[in-house]
């Protein structure tokens, strides 16, 4: 790598750690932690009105994190009323999880939250410069996507 290309990824890898290190996506929001906001937006996803709930390993597989892991989020989640647990009908070994009128009200305020925090952000860059961010994010998934960075 020549040493124009070294000094781009350089100041790539500055900026990426800089953005990690903010707490924009860490702080609570309506007194969630970011990992639980995530689980109950997962459970409401997931989960219809006709919909007996959502297994714990589908919320794992969804968040990329451990089965124990998520029943921690399940278990404060339920402990503050914002999901049920039921046992599925057809598999009495199987949990569900469903979300509660409260998780819901609670989730809505949270997307407010967090919708008014990026039209802010659209505000700030620009209209055009927020579309070439999102088309350039996309590719740098892709990019990650492609090379597997967790076998890193």
């Amino acid at each position: 790598m020549d040493d124009t290309k070294r000094k781009a990824a350089k100041k790539l890898v500055d900026v990426s750690w800089k953005l990690s290190r903010t707490n924009w996506h860490q702080s609570p929001i309506m007194g969630l932690r970011s990992s639980e906001m995530w689980a109950l937006y997962c459970i409401n996803k997931n989960t219809g009105s006709d919909s007996p709930g959502i297994k714990v390993s589908e919320i794992s597989s969804f968040l990329r994190v451990t089965s124990p892991s998520v029943t921690q989020l399940v278990n404060s989640l339920e402990a503050q009323g914002l999901v049920l647990r039921s046992v599925d009908t057809e598999d009495r070994r199987v949990v569900r999880v469903g979300i509660t009128e409260k998780g819901e009200r609670i989730l809505e305020k949270a997307a407010g939250t967090f919708h008014r925090l990026f039209e802010g952000l659209v505000e700030y860059l620009g209209e055009e410069n927020t579309s070439q961010l999102a088309e350039l994010l996309s590719k740098v998934l892709t990019y990650f996507d492609m090379t597997e960075i967790s076998r890193l």
